[in-house]
């Protein structure tokens, strides 16, 4: 189920070029080429469009933009200027008819229509990240359809931006999927426009599906599951403790790639020890490291064991031959070894990183108190205040004391202060805690008004959007009763198998290919693969549990985790703060940035 835009390279490897990027189209194929990569496919040079260029006359350009009307204006004054002989055009979607309306203008007005040779509509508005995930790189998603300041036209603009990013992926995919969303909020209005929009789309003549698709050898419609963030609020705050999570969590890992030290590290497919262990509890990843380690000193001895000399020099033949041949096989096994250094080299330094950050933090400390609050359901008071008043940085207490919040379902007023009091003794912003505390009065309130449906919990997210953090508690019950596997991932098994009952009822089913007449969807047999879409920010965490579900079920799936955008969990707290904040709860806390 990779999504890869590998698919569609085609390259003239005999004519040099020029590619010309946007921002967001750099971040599309950093996880995907490399610099080496682009010159084998002869590019020489690239810059971003808004970058000032100078004319090369004789070269083709490759432009890979949004489409905007920016970028048109800035493609009409290159094609004007003669930057380059020929614009091959390739816009990240569908350009929509005004703009190429306005491309034909100008280039008409600049005379310039002849060097602009081809134009393509792509739809590649996302970013693959390895296989089976991607991120439409849609920053402060959360903030623009939770903000109660927020106009209709926001809510509008934010959904059909979401609508546009999934139809690329499914376009790229070449298959139409079943699509299913709980009731309500934001997973129900995506899942509505993109049932609207790929009806509309399938009713053309020439259209992009190719009912084979790239998902799987034996054809089989994927099931689309659709969440908004709200589903399930602790999987994106808990700290974590498997390898790949904590680099991103911890180490800010961004579009595959961490900065340590001044010194950038890749970290995706072509990294064997990344692919095997990347899973891993962080404590086996430092063993295996040292393994690795140990291995690789114990093989540099075995080279030089074959390739010393012993005593005296003889001259005989046959021993001579025996050299020669040792020699030959240390030569060849050099560029392995360098390699594998490398690797060894990287993977040490960051989990030295790490568990600096573990003690300098004790973030062990934090992960174990989440971990029990999520299990039991409950909190030992003391243990909790003796950690929020220990070593950590401020969005660590925060992310805990959150925790606590959507874990115990009764949270008593004196706990509650003394919880607060803490963290304004550690001179700690308050807004992202009172907003979930406040969301959580709101859910409680409406829990005791319709007591008779207090066990239809995804029913009060429809009817509670726009008012509190819907389906909170849905969230934590799934927690309790499901083995600790997260909500998300437990709702996502439910829905593969297709199971008939109280945890697929709740969930709405949208099927493009049947007309829309007919009153409900039907769904024979269980799905063999599987896109989970997450509204609002995902994380490494819930991939990993979705992967391993894919694995665990029999026979195996494929499924495939998308997001609005990659959040750790300091930069969703921020999220939180800034609502917080429009609600006039608490000060403000630091300053957003958008992830990936």
């Amino acid at each position: 189920m990779a999504l890869s835009i590998r698919q569609r390279q085609t390259a003239d490897e005999e004519v040099y070029k020029v590619l010309i990027l946007d921002r967001f189209c750099r971040d599309i194929l950093s996880p995907l080429i490399r610099v080496n990569d682009l010159r084998k496919h002869g590019v020489t040079l690239f810059f971003t469009i808004d970058k000032e260029r100078q004319v090369i006359p004789d070269v083709p350009a490759v432009y890979f933009v949004q489409p905007t009307a920016a970028n048109v204006e800035r493609i009409i004054r290159d094609a004007s200027k003669g930057v380059y002989e020929t614009f091959h055009l390739n816009f990240s979607s569908s350009i929509p008819r005004s703009l190429l309306e306005n491309l034909a203008a100008g280039s008409l007005k600049g005379d310039c229509t002849q060097r602009i040779s081809k134009v393509f509509d792509q739809y590649l508005e996302f970013i693959t990240l390895e296989h089976g995930m991607f991120s439409l790189g849609q920053p402060l998603t959360y903030v623009q359809l939770n903000d109660p300041h927020a106009e209709d036209k926001d809510v509008e603009m934010t959904v059909e931006s979401i609508v546009n990013g999934l139809f690329c992926v499914i376009v790229t995919l070449g298959v139409v999927p079943i699509i299913c969303c709980p009731k309500g909020g934001p997973a129900e209005m995506v899942a509505s426009q993109l049932d609207s929009r790929l009806r509309s789309h399938l009713n053309e003549r020439n259209n992009l599906f190719m009912e084979a698709g790239h998902l799987g050898s034996s054809f089989q419609r994927p099931v689309l599951c659709i969440f908004d963030r709200n589903f399930e609020l602790t999987a994106a705050l808990q700290h974590v403790w498997s390898y790949r999570p904590m680099v991103h969590d911890i180490l800010g890992m961004k579009l595959n790639r961490v900065v340590q030290g001044g010194k950038p590290y890749e970290l995706d497919d072509s990294d064997p020890f990344w692919v095997a262990n990347s899973s891993a509890p962080f404590p086996k990843v430092a063993e295996v490291v040292e393994l690795e380690l140990k291995k690789y000193k114990q093989d540099i001895e075995a080279v030089n064991r074959k390739t010393g000399a012993k005593g005296e020099m003889s001259f005989d033949e046959q021993e001579l031959l025996g050299n020669t041949k040792h020699l030959m096989n240390a030569v060849n096994s050099l560029p392995e070894l360098t390699e594998r250094k490398k690797m060894i080299d990287k993977h040490t330094n960051l989990a030295t990183a790490l568990l600096g950050e573990i003690k300098s933090r004790s973030l062990d400390g934090f992960y174990n108190i989440e971990d029990d609050m999520l299990g039991r359901g409950s909190v030992d008071k003391n243990a909790l205040l003796s950690v929020l008043k220990g070593k950590g940085t401020k969005e660590d207490k925060l992310r805990t004391a959150i925790v606590y919040l959507l874990a115990v379902e009764t949270t008593p007023a004196t706990e509650v202060e003394a919880i607060e009091g803490a963290l304004r003794e550690a001179d700690i912003g308050l807004s992202s805690f009172l907003y979930v505390k406040k969301m959580k009065s709101l859910n409680s309130t409406f829990a005791a008004a319709t007591a008779g449906n207090r066990n239809n919990l995804v029913d009060w997210a429809e009817k509670l959007y726009g008012q509190s953090l819907s389906a909170v508690t849905a969230g934590v019950k799934s927690l309790l009763s499901g083995g600790r596997q997260l909500a998300v991932t437990r709702a996502v098994e439910a829905l593969l198998e297709a199971r008939a009952g109280p945890e697929t009822e709740a969930y709405l089913t949208f099927d493009p290919r049947v007309p829309k007449s007919s009153s409900k969807v039907h769904i024979q047999g269980s799905f063999k693969e599987a896109i989970v879409f997450m509204i609002g920010g995902g994380n490494y965490n819930e991939f990993l549990s979705l992967q391993e579900l894919g694995q665990r079920l029999q026979p195996a799936r494929n499924i495939m985790y998308g997001t609005t955008e990659v959040l750790s969990g300091k930069e969703f707290v921020e999220q939180l703060s800034t609502l917080g904040t429009k609600m006039g709860l608490g000060g403000s806390q630091g300053v957003i940035a958008p992830a990936m």
